[in-house]
């Protein structure tokens, strides 16, 4: 790897694993939540992580859903159960309806081209979206598992949830705070439940937007699905919630079973790319309290930034500030226009101090010190080569461990496990 494409990183070890959504350490094990079926989730030994060692993988049921989320509390493994490829499935909701029109209307089936250019794609996916369509999604949730033994994860419970399933997740020693559609709604809210038992887990709260309220199934008068829930994490007696188009939440949790919004701030615009992961860095910094929130590059359009890191200044609640921003250009990375996306999508959730880690695609990983919140500065990236025949990396999460190393995990394929040394 040429030098203009590392500082301040060196890589220790790297495993060729299928892409990922998630990673966590958690003790001397490494945890991947991967994107696509068959894979669910691989443990690795990192009790030297200049060796890892694969010691178990949990295969999914079936190619129709896929468990790209992975936390660890304890002995107990928890994973989201989620519709694979979701967004593209839902294309195929109105498909069985507008068959029955075309035959009731003219006597005939649509032709394969015609539901196409209904649904808005290609002939060739209509064969998956038809059977999509027929067979439905009933298996959305999330699975616990027991792994005292972390080479032989048993099922303990399989909770259905509703429409997609959960999305991203964050739990304690006593909840699980999952994201996920459920009846009477319109995009992902917050489902919180209590996992003393962890092979029946039960609703102890829940928390929406109130726009997002649709129990006589009328759609709402604002942005529907683009404005949900993406994914809260618990601060104290605060959960802080990513809204997607509709920037974030803070919610009081004092009584888990009564949630409070205490502070609404939508800056979209001038965003235009949905708020991905929001949460405070663990100390005040001048006196003042001060929050991350990293958008996610989905579609870029020409002459639009690329999606970045905001900072906040959150000491009043009642009144949050604009603080800072930080950018990767596109000469930052030789893979910024090589296929993928280019930009921000997660920051290392456990955070360590004022100097925060950004997964960042073909960007890579980005070190950024957040000693002066207002001036935001790089003090390190590596930009891994992409395998597999893949023309860039997409690096998709990050996460550092108790000692401090850092793991990058690819979307489309590999875990680099690194060691930060600031210059």
């Amino acid at each position: 790897m040429a030098n203009q494409h590392v500082k301040n990183f060196n890589r220790l070890a790297r495993l060729d694993l299928p892409g990922g959504g998630q990673v966590r350490v958690d003790g001397d094990y490494c945890y991947v939540g991967h994107m696509d079926a068959p894979l669910g989730t691989t443990i690795i030994d990192v009790s030297d992580p200049g060796a890892p060692k694969i010691v178990a993988q949990v295969k999914m049921d079936d190619p129709w859903s896929h468990s790209h989320k992975v936390r660890v509390s304890g002995d107990l493994m928890i994973v989201n159960h989620e519709q694979n490829k979701r967004h593209f499935h839902r294309k195929g909701e109105g498909l069985l309806e507008h068959v029955q029109a075309v035959r009731e209307h003219d006597g005939r089936d649509p032709t394969d081209a015609e539901l196409a250019q209904f649904l808005g794609v290609t002939p060739d996916d209509i064969p998956t979206l038809r059977e999509s369509a027929r067979r439905g999604y009933h298996d959305g949730g999330f699975r616990i598992y027991d792994i005292a033994d972390r080479s032989n994860p048993k099922l303990l419970c399989h909770k259905k949830t509703h429409g997609f399933g959960v999305h991203r997740f964050d739990i304690d020693e006593r909840y699980l705070y999952m994201s996920t559609e459920m009846p009477g709604y319109v995009g992902n809210i917050l489902m919180v439940y209590q996992y003393d038992d962890p092979a029946n887990p039960i609703e102890v709260g829940r928390w929406w937007m109130p726009e997002q309220e649709n129990y006589e199934g009328e759609r709402p008068f604002w942005k529907g699905y683009q404005n949900r829930l993406h994914h809260t994490q618990r601060v104290g007696d605060e959960l802080w919630a990513a809204c997607w188009h509709a920037g974030f939440r803070v919610i009081d949790a004092t009584d888990i079973t009564a949630l409070k919004t205490i502070c609404d701030f939508d800056y979209h615009p001038p965003s235009k790319h949905p708020t991905h992961t929001v949460k405070p860095l663990p100390d005040q910094i001048g006196g003042r309290r001060y929050a991350l929130a990293v958008d996610e590059e989905h579609a870029h359009k020409k002459g639009q930034l690329p999606a970045h890191l905001w900072v906040f200044d959150v000491t009043d609640l009642s009144d949050v500030r604009y603080a800072s921003a930080f950018h990767v250009s596109e000469l930052d990375t030789p893979y910024a226009t090589a296929g993928g996306r280019f930009g921000a999508h997660q920051f290392a959730e456990i955070l360590h101090g004022n100097t925060v880690f950004c997964a960042w695609f073909s960007g890579g990983l980005r070190a950024i010190d957040l000693s002066d919140p207002h001036d935001p500065t790089e003090v390190g990236h590596f930009i891994p080569k992409p395998s597999g025949g893949h023309a860039a990396p997409q690096s998709n999460d990050v996460f550092v461990d108790e000692r401090g190393i850092v793991y990058l995990l690819d979307r489309l394929e590999g875990l680099d496990i690194l060691e930060f040394r600031p210059g």
